[in-house]
């Protein structure tokens, strides 16, 4: 009898332990950038912006979830979710098998293939022996640094940055030849103001799975599974009344989504 009762006070303990530690998700710590324009930047005012701003906001709405917006450099941005100093990535973070071995991913919430840039006349065709010996730039640690560094490490010297809004200032000061980004980001983020005037893409759309993913998705713990499939309930239920579309036309005048 002693035996049952006991068994019986573990499995109510054990319940309670597990009701205490469980989320409701009320409330959800996202991690952002802040420096990749037209997706995320900061305002003159200091106020963060941009597409993945607006969408984490309308995300947390969908899930009647109260949104607080970390910034945080992109070097650390996963290190700093799996120390829980938020709960999600909503950084234009592309969904790679690289990156699945640490953390969790949604579907995705944009798909846009990467580019070269470079000064208008600069190259006539783009190949290999084009850009052999070039100084091309590459935000740090993203899938183009991985792809850039696998496929033309050897012919090219590559240079790092911090930031993407660094490499922009590093070429149009003459110090790289070509950057390799997102093509809207390099669009928007470049490419359509005074100081990108004298620039151009160059080369093919890259879309290689194999380096940049299925799209961006947002990157969550892998314990969290309750709050991937809350994301994702969310992605579907504002791609579905409308307001997915409505951020998308605020900042692009295509489908950012894909297909």
């Amino acid at each position: 009898m002693k035996k049952l009762i006991l068994a019986a006070l573990l499995i109510i303990f054990a319940l309670a332990a597990t009701s205490a530690v469980a989320k409701d998700w009320a409330k959800v710590r996202i991690g952002v950038e802040g420096a990749y324009p037209p997706f995320s930047y900061v305002t003159p005012g200091g106020e963060l912006a941009g597409f993945d701003i607006d969408i984490a906001k309308a995300l947390g709405e969908a899930m009647g979830a109260e949104v607080t917006l970390v910034a945080q450099d992109w070097d650390g941005i996963i290190p700093a979710l799996l120390a829980k100093k938020y709960d999600a990535i909503i950084a234009s973070m592309s969904i790679t098998e690289e990156r699945k071995k640490k953390v969790a991913f949604t579907n995705k919430y944009y798909q846009t293939p990467a580019k070269f840039i470079a000064k208008k006349g600069s190259m006539a065709e783009f190949s290999r022996e084009a850009i052999k010996g070039k100084n091309i730039g590459v935000q740090r640690a993203t899938i183009h640094d991985r792809y850039l560094t696998d496929n033309y490490g050897k012919d090219v010297e590559i240079k790092r940055y911090g930031t993407q809004d660094e490499a922009y200032l590093d070429l149009t000061a003459g110090r790289v030849d070509m950057l390799l980004a997102d093509s809207v980001a390099l669009s928007d983020g470049f490419l359509k103001k005074p100081e990108g005037a004298d620039y151009q893409f160059v080369g093919p759309d890259l879309t290689d799975p194999k380096w940049f993913g299925d799209g961006a998705g947002i990157a969550i713990r892998k314990e969290d599974k309750e709050l991937v499939e809350k994301f994702n309930m969310a992605i579907d239920k504002i791609r579905g009344d409308g307001t997915y579309k409505a951020i998308q036309d605020k900042y692009f005048d295509f489908n950012v989504f894909g297909e």
